[in-house]
């Protein structure tokens, strides 16, 4: 899909809220290596993951949703959005979707509310939905929440996987706006490749199980990945989706001031950020407290990057994300002036 944002006369979605939130349990890589063949080390070195957030007994994908959503509000000074969008791998049940719940829990009943499922790039794919039902005057305020409890669907045995997926949320709004101010959202670049769905999987659950009989098989009820493959096509997907809108844009990767990836894992951040040319300390990363929160990561990024003071207004920010499907995409945007109020646990990205 081409890069594009909207003209000049135009409203575009301009960022206003945002907000992150974890569950309180933590669970450090010394935990993991007593169920699992692993070490704090082992696990460390290939994928600077050191501990994650893990959602508790009765918590669901809506619960920490919920949470950020309404910090998020909050952190635009509003109650009131008129779409509540959800982007998430994990929903509370197949049918219905997660996000009309959400947005009644939020006391926003009869606004728009739908999921968007494009796992990790759940969330700029949401990003660019909210942009265009702006842009289209459908809506005027637009809360847009990346949730996701990978903990429900990983085998907690499961040595490859377990260490790499947290539980996490994190939310903006986004209003109508002027697309030159800071904040106004542009310059998207979505793709996929249904060719390579095998890679990223969670097998059971769907129609296309059940339309072939019989009980599923234990494995196939949990979340499944080919890694080699996935971290060969992440790190050439993300790489290229970032050109396409940089070269849209007519920005360089010296006109950036912080790279913003989907936090998969430390060596394919540092892979992506190498293939563009761009110093690994332009590269936010949270990925060592939270581990890949799937939809979450991003915002949840942004959220710690900006508790920490490392992102300030006029910075110019570069989101890149890639998924299951498979699925990628890319943005930019200025950073605005912003509250975060209150704040994810604060960290040191």
């Amino acid at each position: 899909m081409p890069s594009n944002t909207p003209g000049p006369s135009g409203p575009a979605a301009v960022l206003c809220g945002l907000a992150g939130w974890v569950p309180p349990r933590v669970v450090t890589n010394e935990e993991l290596a007593e169920r699992l063949d692993t070490d704090d080390t082992w696990i460390r070195t290939r994928t600077g993951i050191r501990r994650r957030h893990i959602a508790g007994p009765g918590q669901a994908t809506s619960d920490l949703a919920v949470e950020a959503g309404r910090r998020a509000l909050r952190s635009a000074g509003t109650g009131t959005a008129d779409t509540v969008i959800v982007a998430t791998t994990t929903p509370d049940r197949p049918c219905p979707a997660t996000a009309p719940l959400v947005a009644t829990r939020l006391g926003l009943a009869g606004a728009a509310a739908f999921d968007v499922g494009a796992v990790c790039t759940g969330f700029v794919y949401g990003l660019a939905t909210a942009a265009g039902l702006i842009a289209a005057g459908v809506a005027e305020r637009v809360l847009l929440i990346g949730a996701d409890t990978y903990s429900t669907i990983v085998d907690p045995l499961d040595r490859a996987n377990a260490i790499i997926f947290g539980d996490g949320a994190g939310a903006v709004v986004l209003r109508a706006g002027d697309p030159n101010e800071p904040g106004a959202v542009g310059h998207f670049d979505l793709g996929s490749d249904g060719a390579h769905e095998d890679l990223i999987t969670v097998a059971a659950g769907g129609s296309r199980r059940r339309a072939t009989g019989g009980q599923p098989a234990d494995a196939e009820r949990h979340f499944a990945m080919r890694g080699k493959e996935v971290y060969r096509h992440a790190v050439t997907r993300m790489a290229a989706s970032a050109r396409t809108v940089l070269s849209g844009a007519g920005w360089t990767t010296g006109d950036l001031d912080h790279f913003v990836p989907h936090q998969a894992n430390l060596r394919i951040l540092h892979s992506v950020a190498d293939d563009l040319g761009l110093s690994r300390d332009r590269c936010v990363t949270n990925v060592d407290a939270r581990g890949n929160t799937g939809a979450a990561s991003i915002p949840l990024a942004l959220a710690d990057a900006m508790a920490a003071d490392r992102i300030r207004p006029g910075d110019r920010l570069l989101l890149t994300a890639f998924g299951g499907g498979l699925t990628w995409g890319s943005c930019f945007l200025t950073w605005p002036e912003l509250t975060l109020n209150p704040q994810p646990e604060r960290i040191t990205p």
